[in-house]
């Protein structure tokens, strides 16, 4: 793990494709907006007939994944988030943090979080996770109505580095927000691949693009970037050849861990 340092390593991060990451955190292990269907075509919930296209197949199965002790969806109507081997899977999940419009869709284990809402995990030995709710919008301003909520993620234990899970998130201004709460972070899973689409916003960014996600891992004061959710999707404009040199051009590149 380059660029990882020695606190990194208590937090072993596997990207599985698009916005899929398997992480070990205080000994709970979480998933990430699961996704395990082959290529196709997606249906998207626009006016139009406008679709998602997956181009790779994922590397893993949801039985792949082993035990999960929860899921952080950042939000569930777009199927590149949550595809329909990924809400399978969700019943298996002892909790499903999300957002409220979302776990109020989803129902059963879902647990909605508001922004900066907090909720805690136990570990096996007794020890506390905090899980928060952090700001994201997948989109520019006045989005919503039509991306849907979406959610980001902080995780914390006393004796653990923290670690940020973005979600779909395009504004930098949540980013500041977070880090004034939170900053320094050890460990940020940043959802990049600089997201548009020509039917949506004028060509507006729907998530970060890699000299954005750059800026946000300074502003962050990350020790280590695990980038995801900037493959397997035609809409992603950037992939991890721009998502290196972005972070070079500033002096990050040590940061990266592509965590394949």
């Amino acid at each position: 793990m380059s660029g990882a340092g020695a606190a990194s390593e208590k937090i072993p991060v596997r990207i599985y494709g698009g916005p899929t990451a398997l992480f070990e955190y205080g000994g709970l292990r979480f998933v990430t907006d699961p996704t395990f269907d082959p290529p196709g075509e997606y249906p998207m919930p626009l006016p139009g007939d406008h679709r998602l296209v997956k181009t790779d197949p994922p590397p893993v199965t949801a039985a792949g994944l082993g035990r999960v002790d929860a899921v952080l969806l950042s939000h569930d109507e777009h199927d590149d988030n949550l595809d329909n081997a990924g809400r399978a899977f969700l019943a298996e999940v002892p909790v499903v943090f999300t957002t409220e419009s979302g776990a109020g869709r989803l129902g059963g284990n879902a647990r909605g979080l508001a922004f900066r809402q907090t909720a805690e995990l136990r570990r096996s030995d007794g020890g506390i996770v905090t899980v928060t709710g952090v700001p994201a919008r997948h989109g520019p301003e006045g989005c919503e109505a039509i991306t849907g909520d979406v959610i980001g993620f902080m995780l914390a234990s006393d004796d653990l580095p923290s670690l940020y899970v973005s979600g779909d998130n395009a504004a930098l201004e949540h980013v500041k927000e977070i880090a004034e709460r939170f900053a320094p972070v050890d460990a940020a899973i940043l959802f990049l691949g600089g997201a548009r689409m020509p039917f949506a916003f004028d060509g507006a960014l729907l998530t970060l693009d890699s000299a954005q996600g750059a800026e946000a891992a300074r502003t962050l004061g990350a020790r280590r970037v695990v980038p995801a959710h900037y493959d397997s999707w035609a809409h992603f404009q950037e992939g991890r050849s721009e998502i290196q040199a972005a972070f070079t051009e500033v002096g990050l590149a040590d940061r990266l861990d592509f965590a394949r």
